[in-house]
């Protein structure tokens, strides 16, 4: 009900401004593709970017660990018949720590990941909002709508100055 709530209520407000008689003339309308802003400003990329590095080393690990982990359990399905009771009982010993180990590791790493992802998404997100302010003020524009939107001409599609922007912010920095 919320998200009916949300899509419809820019999409009827645009309408009503557009059909009232009083300012229909003068009112400016702008669209903005938020999922295309957000997947292509270099400020997503760089965010990107930054994730990688952060976390590229920890995933590498626990990949490392996990190929070491299929080895272990590999050559204790091969060579388990042929090793005294008290080797394979060691080894799956240290097989179901390491293995409970790199669980809580993944674990671990995905809460990590998941708060910092959700840290660049918030920045980049208000990055965008005020972005789309200053241009909607600096231009002159009455209403900008996004999310919801089923149809917008090039006329009103305001995305690619919204990106313009975004790059000069990004190179500006």
């Amino acid at each position: 009900m919320n998200r009916v709530v949300r899509v419809v209520t820019p999409v009827l407000l645009a309408v009503t401004l557009v059909w009232s008689g009083i300012a229909a003339a003068d009112t400016r309308i702008g669209f903005v593709n938020a999922g295309r802003v957000t997947s292509e400003a270099p400020q997503a990329e760089a965010a990107r970017a930054s994730l990688e590095d952060e976390f590229g080393p920890r995933d590498r690990a626990i990949s490392e660990e996990q190929e070491a982990l299929r080895e272990m359990e590999n050559r204790l399905n091969r060579d388990g018949a042929v090793m005294s009771e008290s080797e394979q009982q060691r080894l799956q010993r240290d097989l179901v720590a390491r293995q409970r180990e790199l669980r809580r590791a993944e674990e671990e790493f995905r809460e990590d990941f998941n708060m910092r992802r959700n840290e660049e998404l918030g920045r980049l997100q208000r990055r965008i909002v005020e972005t789309i302010d200053d241009l909607a003020e600096s231009e002159g524009f009455d209403l900008i709508v996004s999310e919801g939107v089923i149809f917008a001409s090039d006329r009103v599609d305001i995305t690619d100055r919204v990106l313009e922007r975004l790059q000069q912010d990004f190179d500006n920095q």
